[in-house]
């Protein structure tokens, strides 16, 4: 096994590298600000499904003002989540690269590490001096910067306000209250399909949640080594309430990760989930066909009878996503002021209107201003993120921490065990 991720990551690392070379064009800074004259020309952009399925308006609002400012089109490719870092590797690696790449925060280290992105100008994007640094920190390298921070999304507390009803329950302030809610709700609703908290097994972001939640971590830097922590006592003590949680209330197949589970709880038969803040609205309303997200969208059985708060005693995961220009951009300065439309506060605020956390602190406040924002914007003022480390998104790609996870959510391996071997995986990707 060690054998198989050393190679995957060696192979990773060769492919970014010919991403570099010499003739990669990163020489310069693209301006921001430049006049371009765009006429005739295309940007290339590559965002994540989660715009295309929840803001799709904020990306073409930002395309109609960067064509009115320019003169260039705008093409984006949505990509999904499962496969797309296999597919940038190689897409870097070649000559027909994107402008403007989307990656996830936990991800893009990686890639600045390796040289795939511009530098960028901080000063030239707004609300940069606040930034939150669960995004920025993966953009910056030896004090430049080679992103912007996109959008954010605290995981909440999102349960069913019409079955906390019926069963005479208050929202949770505490995590006891919140298993006691847990117990209450399976008691009172005994269906075969009824998920008191439904708790995929292969859940990254809960999982590590809980596993600071107890004042565990995932890896530590010693000396010039990554060492793993998921087999500290405290991060084990984590696991095994998570585990608790997922055994005793959660229906389904524990070896799912959390991709359904807005379609599952929008069937009425949840009464609690941890979530991404925009699942808030996702759950209320779901694209008619399911297998295409691009679908008009409908009300659900739970329209109008959920809410959300932050999860008491679960420190938020602060997940989300950075865009940059690529070192190999045929239109870096049109990138650079793409990127800056894209981020700016009138795009930001479009964003908060969708569920999605902002960017930067200085905004925050007008996230919990508005309805169904409030708890995210708590959430974000306790959070946790992944290790700072070059190749972190080896670590996911190679499914160390989902496999974890699932082995004790199926009862397949003590967290003892689990976490032994997930520590193990972790010192051998992060150090090779």
């Amino acid at each position: 096994m060690k054998r198989k991720i050393a190679l995957a990551a060696a192979l990773a690392t060769t492919l970014l590298a010919a991403a570099c070379g010499s003739d990669s064009g990163t020489s310069g800074t693209p301006n921001a600000n430049a006049s371009v004259d765009g006429k005739g020309k295309t940007l290339k952009v590559w965002l994540m499904v989660d715009a295309q399925s929840g803001w799709k308006n904020v990306v073409d609002q930002a395309n109609q003002r960067f064509t009115a400012a320019t003169g260039a089109q705008v093409q984006v490719d949505y990509q999904q989540w499962g496969d797309h870092l296999a597919k940038v590797d190689a897409t870097l690696a070649g000559s027909e690269v994107p402008d403007v790449m989307e990656l996830g925060n936990t991800e893009m280290p990686k890639y600045v590490f390796n040289g795939a992105f511009h530098e960028l100008d901080k000063a030239q994007y707004e609300n940069s001096a606040n930034w939150l640094t669960g995004l920025s920190a993966p953009c910056e390298l030896e004090g430049k910067t080679y992103c912007v921070p996109y959008y954010a999304g605290a995981r909440v507390l999102i349960y069913n306000t019409d079955l906390f009803a019926k069963a005479g329950l208050k929202p949770p302030t505490t995590y006891e209250e919140v298993v006691a809610a847990a117990k209450t709700l399976k008691q009172k609703n005994t269906g075969s399909k009824f998920s008191a908290f439904y708790a995929p097994g292969k859940y990254v972001y809960a999982g590590l949640a809980w596993v600071h939640g107890s004042g565990g971590s995932i890896a530590k830097k010693d000396g010039d080594k990554w060492v793993g922590q998921l087999n500290q006592p405290q991060s084990q003590e984590g696991l095994t309430k998570w585990a608790d949680l997922v055994k005793n209330y959660s229906v389904g197949d524990k070896t799912k990760d959390e991709q359904d589970q807005d379609p599952i709880f929008a069937q009425g038969q949840t009464g609690m989930m941890y979530g991404s803040s925009w699942e808030l609205g996702a759950v209320q309303e779901q694209p008619k066909d399911p297998n295409n997200p691009e679908s008009p969208k409908v009300k659900t059985k739970v329209n109008g009878k959920v809410a959300a708060t932050a999860m008491p005693g679960i420190p938020s995961f602060l997940g989300g996503s950075n865009v940059g220009v690529t070192a190999k951009a045929a239109n870096p300065e049109l990138g650079a002021q793409w990127i800056k439309i894209f981020t700016d506060t009138q795009s930001q605020e479009a964003l908060i209107a969708k569920g999605a956390l902002p960017n930067a602190t200085n905004l925050l406040d007008k996230a919990a201003a508005v309805e169904g924002n409030k708890a995210s914007a708590e959430a974000a003022k306790n959070s946790w993120f992944v290790p700072m480390a070059p190749k972190w998104a080896e670590v996911e790609s190679a499914n160390v921490i989902q496999e974890m996870l699932t082995s004790i959510a199926t009862g397949k391996a003590t967290v003892a065990d689990a976490t032994k071997k997930a520590d193990e995986q972790i010192n051998t990707i992060l150090n090779s």
